[in-house]
């Protein structure tokens, strides 16, 4: 099933996306080489049984910042997402005048349930299921034919040569197998071939002969969808099918850009897999959404929820599995792999159930319960037909949620210790003795930690029986001060937080208070090359990284005070010529500091140079520049001297008349060879100095949000276009992006 929505607006689209994947993909600064550590504790313990087996796969914590149920919220319109007809009444929409409605022929609403299990990524993080969160470009290290071939066994496709019918009914037949046209596709669209396999036995099943590829369909002979790209649903006899061949044969009215870019026509069914392949990589997986979940389930991005590539609402999970048979029988399951996974806001503690879980065959249960053999699975579903998630020892204790009361084989629902949810055969579960925990005593090293450092809480439990019991961790702040169920602190920001250990099984707890220091880490100055006049008067701001610090104070001294002198607050005055250097150094450790250079020339009259009053004059800083008339000979017509004047960029690089000055570019005012004064340019919004702004400065401002790659100070200021505070945030990204995009101009 599938459904495209005709928009003009992908080129915006690119831009949005791009952005939006470098905003939300938000991590947390960890030592981890698979990626784990920057996930929440929900997810931690199924990734790391995943690594068990799997040590090359990593695993990207995607923070969509998104709340759980506005997205549910969202994705519960009615016939937004598609379940069969047949399925029971737990997987469909039951409101009246919507329940058993067949959006397209065969397919209904699904339940909120539906949607919330297929949502919840929780659901899904063992080693078939989480192929739904597999990145999807093209890898010359991992796709080859042989694995397409394995993808594509038991279906017509498998080991076939093509051979197609043109709109004249002439058969070609060509030397080439489905798997070399699949491969090239992936190759052009930069696309996995794995994935674009799994997407056409999804879309049009294991037979050649399905109306959307057989060529056969009158009035769209010798026309080829393999993806059903625009088979938007459709309440005629083969609606969908019909709509998507009229995409394959016009793209649905597209500009004859559009249709070269795509291929189209796709009277050939290799024109029509690779310019389908085309389509998905612009549409999807180039733009951000480069996962299976991803093009089901638009999370990313400005436009949420709509831009959904498929409408059953178990594509994800079925897709998944045939990923995951095309590598196991390719034996590629060892190789490195980067897995996708979003995390949403307020997420239930517990994921939802499958709507094919009845729940009358349990009952609510909170008992402590150990496993009485060796090597048991503990499954995903209440059932051997599901996935296995861990296996279990004689003696492993667990908490039990629910307990099968169905006839038949009864399963228990299960939490483990490390905080895993699953099912166990109640066969091999027996409950443990009812021993409670009496006493909780903590203890740590220092209380005081640093900002970034992670240090181990002792918990001692008292009986000695009760040892391994359940305790819950609890931070007051976790914008402070964060713990995870094993008691390991990590401090996030400069404060205090109270951490609280408690019995599961009853009120028993105890309580430390932590508090976290943030050491400076770096100082910034807003000038380190400054020209004075003789009696001038000079300020340089500056301050302390990270925002948080103890320890704010900032020291300022002055290597000549004869020539230039320095305050404690970083007023400068210049007593006669010469040349001097202020340090600027931290209060805290004076091995952190920065140095500006500081020349003395003689005094210069106002009436020596004037600038005309379209520019912003700040002490040594010169903006207003008008973005479209920002060549070197477009300022000198703004400037009335007799003076020299010379132009260099940000490098120190001459400039000629015709060149462009950008941000950190500067005007040297000369007398005989000698700088008088030294202006800066800033251009607010061109954050990397060549004068432009484009997508370029929005990748060098997202590097520095993210701490990727820090701006120097000027750039840091030019990039800072509301003018507020002293750092660019992520709404001065958004201000260059609406710039870029034309829908609002950044103020000089």
């Amino acid at each position: 099933m599938s459904i495209f929505k005709n928009k003009k607006t992908y080129i915006v689209l690119i831009i949005i996306l791009f952005l939006g994947c470098l905003i939300l993909v938000v991590t947390n600064a960890t030592d981890s080489s698979n990626g784990i550590e920057d996930f929440p504790d929900s997810y931690k313990p199924y990734l790391e049984e995943l690594a068990k087996k799997h040590p090359n796969w990593k695993f990207t914590a995607l923070y969509t910042n998104l709340d759980w149920t506005y997205v549910i919220d969202n994705e519960n319109e009615f016939g937004k997402n598609l379940v069969p007809k047949n399925y029971s009444d737990r997987w469909k929409n039951t409101k009246p005048g919507e329940y058993n409605v067949e959006v397209d022929a065969g397919w209904v609403d699904s339940s909120r349930q539906a949607v919330e299990f297929c949502m919840d990524p929780r659901n899904f993080l063992n080693e078939v299921r989480i192929f739904q969160f597999e990145g999807l470009s093209f890898s010359e290290q991992t796709n080859n034919l042989d694995g397409v071939e394995k993808i594509l066994y038991g279906t017509e496709f498998y080991n076939t040569k093509v051979s197609y019918v043109t709109s004249s009914g002439q058969t070609i037949n060509m030397s080439e197998k489905y798997s070399d046209l699949i491969l090239r596709g992936g190759q052009t669209s930069k696309v996995s071939p794995y994935h674009l396999a799994s997407r056409i036995k999804q879309e049009v099943g294991p037979f050649l002969s399905h109306a959307s590829i057989s060529g056969t369909v009158p009035g769209f002979e010798g026309l080829y969808n393999f993806y059903n790209i625009g088979a938007t649903s459709s309440s005629e006899p083969m609606g969908a099918i019909k709509n998507g061949l009229q995409y394959a044969k016009d793209g649905k009215g597209a500009s004859e850009a559009t249709k070269t870019k795509f291929l189209i026509p796709w009277n050939t069914k290799e024109r029509a897999i690779t310019g389908g392949a085309i389509f998905i990589g612009d549409s999807y997986i180039n733009q951000g959404q480069n996962t299976v979940y991803l093009q089901k389930f638009d999370v990313t991005g400005s436009s949420l929820f709509w831009h959904q590539y498929m409408t059953n609402v178990l594509a994800p999970y079925s897709e998944s599995k045939s990923i995951y048979n095309g590598y196991k029988n390719s034996n590629l399951l060892d190789i490195p792999m980067d897995f996708i996974i979003p995390i949403y806001n307020n997420m239930p503690e517990i994921p939802t159930q499958s709507p094919s879980i009845n729940p009358s065959d349990f009952t609510d249960d909170n008992t402590r319960v150990y496993c009485t053999a060796t090597n048991v699975n503990v499954r995903t579903g209440p059932g051997t037909s599901y996935e296995v998630i861990t296996m279990l020892q004689n003696g492993n204790q667990m908490t039990r949620i629910k307990k099968g009361i169905g006839t038949g084989d009864r399963w228990d629902m299960v939490k483990l210790s490390n905080g895993i949810i699953g099912y166990i055969s109640q066969n091999y579960v027996t409950e443990l003795p009812p021993v409670q925990i009496e006493k909780i005593e903590l203890s740590i090293d220092n209380k005081v930690i640093n900002k970034g450092e992670t240090k181990k809480l002792e918990v001692k439990i008292t009986p000695e029986e009760a040892k391994d019991h359940k305790v819950i961790f609890s931070s007051s702040n976790p914008n402070v001060v964060t713990v995870d169920d094993k008691g390991n602190l990590r401090g996030i920001t400069s404060g205090k937080a109270i951490i609280t250990v408690k019995a599961e099984e009853n009120n028993v707890q105890s309580s430390v208070e932590i508090e976290v220091y943030s050491k400076v880490t770096n100082i910034l100055i807003d000038n380190n090359d400054v020209y004075m006049q003789v009696g001038d008067a000079f300020k340089i701001n500056a301050e302390v990284e990270p925002d948080d610090a103890n320890e704010k104070g900032i020291l300022f001294e002055s290597s000549n005070s004869n020539t230039v002198t320095v305050d404690t607050n970083g007023n400068l005055e210049a007593k006669q010529e010469g040349t001097v250097i202020i340090m600027v150094k931290s209060k805290e450790n004076e091995e952190i500091k920065k140095e500006c250079n500081v020349t003395v020339v003689r005094k210069m009259e106002d009436s020596e140079i004037h600038f005309d009053s379209s520019l912003n004059l700040d002490s040594l800083e010169i903006s207003g520049i008008d973005y479209d008339k920002n060549k070197v000979s477009d300022l000198k017509d703004l400037i009335t001297t007799d003076l020299e004047l010379e132009f260099v960029n940000y490098k120190g690089e001459t400039l000629e008349d015709d060149d462009i000055v950008g941000t950190g570019s500067k005007i040297l005012v000369k007398e005989n060879g000698i700088i008088l004064r030294k202006y800066t340019i800033i251009i607010y919004g061109d954050s990397n100095g060549d004068g432009k702004i484009n997508s370029v400065d929005l990748l060098v401002l997202q590097r520095h949000i993210l701490e990727l790659q820090k701006l120097d100070d000027i750039f840091m200021k030019a990039s800072n276009v509301r003018k507020i505070g002293a750092k660019p945030t992520s709404v001065d990204l958004l201000l260059i992006q609406r710039h870029i995009l034309g829908l609002q101009k950044i103020e000089q």
